[in-house]
């Protein structure tokens, strides 16, 4: 067997290919997903936001300042793209379970 040959091998018994589609789906989607956080949620919750400016909300606390603005909108970035997986992982798993039956 070539060296060749067990390339191919290996690229489908631990099923790279599609590990790399799914990488490049979830690196699109990430940027999908912060330009819908930064541009659709984030200007709706801004009113509500002390200053108006949710990308440069701050607290004081002495000498400490914590941008809980920027920190809030990768916040909700993070929940958007976790609950997407879950919601993949389930269906994929789920079909695993009835393909094993």
């Amino acid at each position: 067997m070539g060296l060749l040959s067990e390339f191919k091998e290996f690229l489908y018994e631990y099923k790279v290919i599609p590990l790399a589609i799914a990488l490049i789906m979830g690196i699109a989607s990430t940027a999908f997903i912060k330009s819908f956080v930064d541009n659709i949620v984030m200007p709706i919750i801004t009113p509500f936001v002390p200053g108006g400016a949710w990308e440069t909300a701050t607290v004081s606390l002495g000498p400490i300042v914590l941008r809980w603005g920027a920190f809030l909108g990768e916040l909700i970035n993070f929940i958007i793209i976790a609950f997407a997986v879950f919601l993949i992982a389930k269906k994929v798993l789920k079909e695993e379970k009835v393909a094993k039956k």
